[in-house]
C-alpha cells in the first residue's frame, strides 16, 4: 500500500515541478519584454519579476523537484526491478536532463537579476516549450514501457515540435514584418 502512496506523491510533485517551470520561464519573457516599457517603469518591473522568479523556483520548483525525485528514487528501492528495464534507463536519463534544465533556469534568473539579456522573448518563449518534451517523454515511457513505441510516439511529437517552432518563427516574421 506505501508503494501506491509514494506513487502518487510522486505524480504529485511532476505536475508541480513542471507546472513550476512552465510558470518560470513565461516570467522570463515577461522579465525581458519590461525593456519595452517605459523607461520609469522598466526597473520597478524587473525588480518585481525577479523576486516572482525566485519565489517561484524557491516555493514551488525546487520542492517539486525534491519530491519528485525523493518519490522517484523510493519507488525504486521499493520495486529494485525498475533498474533492470531498458525503458527505465532512459525515463531516468530524461529526468536528470529535466534536473539540468531546472538547474539552468536558476542560472538564468541570475543573469537577468544582474541586468543581462541571454534570450530575447521569442527565444524564452520557444525555451518555455522545452519542458514539454521532457513531459510528453516522460510520460510515454511511464506508460507504453516499450522502447519501439517510445520511439514512434516521441517522433511523432518530436516532429510536431518542429512544425510548431517553424509556425512560430513564420508568425514572428510575418508579424514584424
Amino acid at each position: 500500500m506505501a508503494l501506491f502512496y509514494i506513487k502518487a506523491f510522486h505524480l504529485i510533485g511532476a505536475v508541480a515541478w513542471f507546472a513550476g517551470l512552465f510558470y518560470l520561464v513565461r516570467m522570463f519573457v515577461y522579465h525581458t519584454e519590461a525593456d519595452q516599457k517605459p523607461e520609469h517603469l522598466r526597473q520597478p518591473f524587473k525588480e518585481q519579476f525577479g523576486l516572482m522568479e525566485w519565489r517561484a523556483y524557491k516555493i514551488i520548483c525546487n520542492p517539486a523537484m525534491m519530491l519528485t525525485w525523493a518519490c522517484g528514487l523510493s519507488m525504486t528501492f521499493l520495486n529494485p526491478g525498475y533498474w533492470q528495464m531498458g525503458w527505465f534507463h532512459v525515463k531516468f536519463s530524461i529526468i536528470i536532463l529535466l534536473t539540468i534544465y531546472h538547474l539552468w533556469c536558476k542560472r538564468i534568473i541570475i543573469r537577468l537579476e544582474k541586468g543581462e539579456k541571454p534570450f530575447d522573448s521569442f527565444q524564452f518563449r520557444l525555451l518555455n516549450e522545452l519542458p514539454t518534451i521532457f513531459l510528453v517523454s516522460i510520460v510515454l515511457l511511464g506508460v507504453l514501457k516499450d522502447m519501439l513505441n517510445f520511439l514512434y510516439a516521441f517522433g511523432g511529437v518530436l516532429a510536431f515540435g518542429v512544425l510548431l517552432f517553424f509556425f512560430a518563427k513564420a508568425y514572428k516574421k510575418r508579424r514584424e514584418g
